[in-house]
């Protein structure tokens, strides 16, 4: 009996099955499935697939992953050679990488404009680390600079490379998302757990999506439904006494799909220095997002989405948001917020090469704001629409299309100062991606916008790309862009829009720009074990005619166009090392924002000159682990005072189960807050002065939460 257990046991095997792709890259994610023993097994950073207690003998093994083709192939266990296997990319197949934002049906690899992805994984911690909104997921990519512009609201603006959030597009699922009146509210009312992606194109992209993406632009992708049910739900408690709860569910049949996700959120006036002014305002928030989808056919999806929000946030003093007005207990700042958009979309692929998109959106916003002695109170209606025609042969891909951007803000009309807008902007577009060797490919465009009010805008843009099969690849692209006026700047938002003149369109001049990338990128195996990469890239990027806020002799602001241009250049250095399931990504930002105008070309305020960051994650299937440690450098503020410069560290555990995970977050546990630098409120008490923000102002925050997914998981050990 015990010869024959011996026997049994020397007849199975454990093994290792690695997938690369051509270029010899490990590939996470590819699956790898036993056909007759009905096993398989997903590969780790590593591209390693580990099965335990296969059988001796031949088998039959296929081998996928999402954009490559299916492999089938024999191997005889067991092996006298290393079983790995090398992928290749299919060729009329979804990519393994979709970007949207190029709108193009090729890998990130062979795409000349240079695109920063975050994925489900990634856009999954920074959720945990903050469920209320994207913030997190910004803050932390390189270059990017989350400026908070209220201290009573948390109103806070996105600043690529140094320019202000008004030369940020931000989209979603393609479509011109919030902008105008709802300011630097927009990214406090975009909670992350329904998305599955974010695209970021720094420098002028205008050729594609028209005007407003100067420095950049933002995409982000939506989780859409799937065959297999797909149920999150996140609880999240904060020592803040914030409470968030998020809900997403998904399900398809053959004809019929949906999504909902709702989301709440609720946060006490939190006032850590005890100064008896909130840094973190009281809030009541709800969204709300249903898509319905329809598959007439395998080749066409008709979907239409909704999204509703609802916020209300007060801060200022403690004691008047909690007791009310009395004595000199007088201040604060109250935005109360409603938005309802719509979303349509119609795609239908016409063969094997080529597509047709319709898509429509109409949002709606309303916001009032109000502080002692002075309401801001208006409505903005937005609408886009567009239709594309995508086709591709072997070296080159096409997009042509054309659309339609209006925008209308309406003050109330009981206010004394009436500053309403209208805006209407007809656009048309085509673009072009064109192997010019193996190792060359070209990307043109031109876009022709013509905007009622300002004019004709013609916006051309080219890209190259140059990659080997060593791991190197280069781009350089530059274009051009515009940015049509209105008055939701940084400045204005600063002081409430309080006797901030319209814009006089007989006098004041679009926005221009004209910006130019440089980067390379080389990906290599250190050891068998240890993965490198290193992205550096250069930029340059000048804006002619920025619009300024001047004050007049009369007490009042207007917006002027500066006499010189607003020049921001500078570089970008991100590094990532892998070795088995640790990653450690390294990044610096030398953002050098010079404002031309002014006399001695004085560096931006707030804007802090260098930038460096560190992150270590430990992930398995039971465990993700994160520590991570960001530097930002001496700012100027506006009067020219230079401020410190500070480091902050945050610290993640999170433990996976069967049906979800529960996790910790200590985020900036060294307690860094402007607070112990200088003081966030000025005298006198019932009519504060606050001063600029340059750090954070929130300090530590501790959460701990549950994520429940009951459907599609493994059991943990």
């Amino acid at each position: 009996m015990l010869l024959f257990c011996l026997s049994i046991k020397a007849q199975t095997n454990d093994i290792q099955i690695k997938i690369v792709t051509e270029e010899n890259e490990p590939l996470m994610g590819a699956t790898v499935y036993f056909e007759t023993l009905e096993k398989g097994a997903v590969t780790n950073f590593d591209g390693i697939a580990e099965f335990t207690k296969i059988p001796d003998g031949q088998h039959q093994i296929i081998i996928s992953f999402l954009g490559f083709e299916t492999f089938e192939t024999s191997i005889q266990i067991p092996s006298n050679t290393a079983l790995v296997f090398k992928l290749k990319e299919g060729a009329n197949q979804l990519e393994t990488i979709v970007v949207q934002s190029t709108r193009s049906t090729r890998t990130v690899k062979k795409i000349p404009t240079r695109i920063e992805f975050i994925g489900v994984e990634e856009l999954g911690e920074k959720a945990i680390m903050n469920p209320t909104n994207i913030s997190m997921v910004l803050r932390e990519s390189t270059g990017i600079q989350m400026q908070q512009t209220s201290l009573s609201s948390g109103n806070t603006n996105i600043r690529i490379q140094g320019l202000d959030g008004r030369y940020t597009q931000l989209l979603r699922d393609g479509f011109p998302l919030y902008g105008g009146f709802s300011s630097g509210l927009s990214i406090l009312q975009i909670p992350p757990l329904d998305l599955q992606q974010f695209e970021i194109i720094k420098g002028s992209s205008s050729t594609l999506y028209g005007g407003g993406a100067i420095a950049g632009l933002i995409n982000m992708v939506s989780k859409t439904p799937d065959f297999e049910p797909a149920l999150d739900i996140m609880l999240t408690q904060t020592q803040a006494l914030g409470s968030t709860a998020n809900v997403f569910y998904s399900k398809r049949n053959e004809k019929f799909g949906f999504s909902l996700y709702g989301s709440a959120h609720y946060q006490k006036a939190y006032d850590p220095e005890g100064d008896g002014f909130s840094n973190l305002p009281k809030t009541t928030s709800i969204s709300f997002n249903p898509k319905l989808f329809y598959y007439p056919s395998e080749n066409t999806t008709v979907w239409l989405g909704l999204n509703g929000t609802y916020d209300d946030r007060i801060g200022g003093d403690i004691n008047k948001i909690e007791n009310g007005e009395e004595g000199i207990h007088q201040y604060t700042e109250e935005n109360n917020s409603k938005r309802l958009s719509s979303q349509l979309v119609y795609q239908t692929q016409l063969d094997a090469v080529s597509s047709l998109e319709f898509k429509n959106s109409v949002s709606f916003f309303d916001r009032n704001l109000t502080v002692p002695d002075f309401n801001f109170d208006g409505k903005q209606t937005n609408t886009f629409t567009e239709i594309s025609y995508t086709t591709a042969s072997e070296k080159t891909d096409w997009i042509i299309g054309a659309n339609l951007y209006t925008s209308n803000f309406d003050e109330n009309d009981n206010l004394p100062l009436q500053r309403d807008q209208k805006d209407v902007t007809f656009g048309a577009f085509a673009n072009n991606i064109y192997d010019l060797s193996d190792n060359w490919i070209l990307e043109t465009g031109l876009r022709a916008d013509y905007n009622t009010d300002f004019g004709f805008f013609p916006l051309p843009r080219i890209s190259l790309l140059y990659k080997n099969d060593n791991g190197f690849s280069s781009r350089i692209g530059g274009g051009l862009g515009y940015k049509i006026p209105d008055i939701f700047t940084e400045e204005a938002e600063y002081i409430n829009f309080e006797n901030v003149l319209g814009i006089d369109k007989s006098t004041t001049n679009a926005e221009r720009s004209y910006g130019v990338n440089f980067d390379f990128n080389y990906q290599t195996r250190l050891s068998d074990e240890i993965g490198f990469s290193i992205n550096q890239l250069f930029y340059v990027t000048a804006i002619k005619d920025g619009l300024l806020l001047n004050s007049t002799d009369n007490g009042l602001f207007q917006f002027e166009n500066a006499t010189d241009e607003i020049l921001s250049k500078g570089a970008e250095t991100n590094i990532k090392f892998t070795y088995k399931d640790f990653r450690w990504f390294l990044n610096y930002a030398l953002i050098d924002t010079k404002l031309n105008y002014l006399p001695g070309n004085p560096q931006k305020p707030l804007t802090a000159k260098h930038n460096a960051g560190s992150v270590l994650m430990y992930e398995s299937e039971k465990w993700r682990i994160g520590y991570e440690t960001f530097y930002t450098g001496k700012q100027f503020l506006s009067n020219g005072t230079e401020t410190t410069d500070f480091v902050t560290m945050g610290l993640l555990v999170m433990r996976n189960f069967k049906l979800g995970s529960v996790f910790v977050n200590f985020e900036n546990f060294t307690n860094r807050r402007q607070s112990r630098f200088s003081p966030l409120v000025l005298p006198p008490h019932e009519n504060p002065v606050f001063p600029e923000i340059y750090a954070p102002t929130d300090g530590f925050i501790f959460s701990v939460g549950l994520i429940i997914k009951p459907f599609g998981n493994k059991e943990q050990d």
